[in-house]
């Protein structure tokens, strides 16, 4: 049987790689120089196609949910995924990298909502505290950015900061749910929303190399690490390590592109990578303790 705190260090590092991975995806926007449409078309179906050469490839068996329940649920999961990449694009395009990672780091407390809500979960004191400072850390960084007239952006991000607050709810929820096949589905069905205003044929060469980067490698391998972490740890705490997007995605645009990234940033950064640390410590530390309270250990 696995060790509580052998499962929470393998939440921690799979949350963090797939994190760690995402935050390039603002600069990969960036880079590929595309309309938000047809980005969202060709990373949803080179997403869709990579991962499911995938299944094929290491043979995976893909069954259908053995219950409505949990069918209606990968069904949810798969519509919100999509949702929140097309959002995302969308937002980028409309809004400054910060803006739109900063509006981001409050997935936390819907995640944190939803799961007190609907899986009656309790949040410990520590995780709780944790958003707490990283609110806090947001708000630093936000003071820089309340003069920018780009609205439409901004209730993009806040769109998908719910709906991510959601999504990782619903794969706490269902945890058998084979994580591979919904990041396929929810590309196809990004591509799909997509298409009706796309022109997929129309970019340069340049535009199609870092929207293959994109669709192929970041976004699947990033989506299946943040889809597995929920097996490790309370949506929540998941939720909380997507804060480190908030100051890795502005950072890269910054080193490539400079665009540059206000002092309050740094400074909010700062506190909110200082929470997920402290957070992650503490956890650590409270599983040991029990472990070794525990008759027989």
């Amino acid at each position: 049987m696995t060790r509580p705190d052998h499962a929470r260090r393998t939440g921690i590092r799979i949350a963090t790689i797939g994190v760690l991975v995402l935050s390039f995806d603002a600069l990969l926007i960036r880079l590929a120089g595309a309309s938000e449409w047809n980005i969202v078309f060709w990373r949803g179906w080179l997403m869709a196609l990579s991962v499911g050469l995938l299944i094929v490839m290491t043979r995976q068996r893909v069954a259908l949910p053995t219950t409505r329940l949990a069918l209606f649920g990968a069904a949810a999961i798969c519509f919100l995924y999509s949702l929140n990449s097309a959002l995302f694009v969308y937002s980028i395009s409309h809004t400054s990298t910060a803006n739109t990672v900063v509006i981001l780091a409050s997935a936390p407390l819907f995640a944190a909502l939803f799961s007190w809500l609907f899986l009656h979960e309790r949040i410990a004191a520590r995780t709780m505290i944790a958003i707490v400072m990283a609110i806090v850390g947001v708000c630093v960084i936000f003071v820089g950015s309340l003069d920018a007239p780009k609205w439409r952006g901004d209730l993009a991000a806040l769109t998908i900061a719910i709906t991510m607050g959601g999504s990782l709810t619903l794969l706490r929820r269902f945890p058998e749910l084979p994580r591979l096949p919904l990041v396929a589905l929810s590309g196809a069905i990004a591509g799909l929303i997509a298409l009706p205003f796309a022109e997929p044929l129309s970019l340069s060469a340049a535009s199609y190399g870092w929207l293959a980067l994109m669709g192929l490698i970041q976004i699947p391998l990033a989506q299946a690490l943040i889809m597995i972490a929920p097996r490790y740890l309370p949506s929540p705490e998941v939720g909380l390590f997507l804060l480190i997007e908030t100051v890795l995605g502005p950072f890269w645009v910054w080193l490539v592109l400079s665009e540059q990234v206000p002092a309050n940033s740094l400074l909010g950064g700062a506190i909110i990578l200082g929470a997920i640390t402290m957070n992650s410590w503490l956890a650590l530390r409270e599983m040991r303790r029990r472990s070794r309270l525990r008759p027989g250990h």
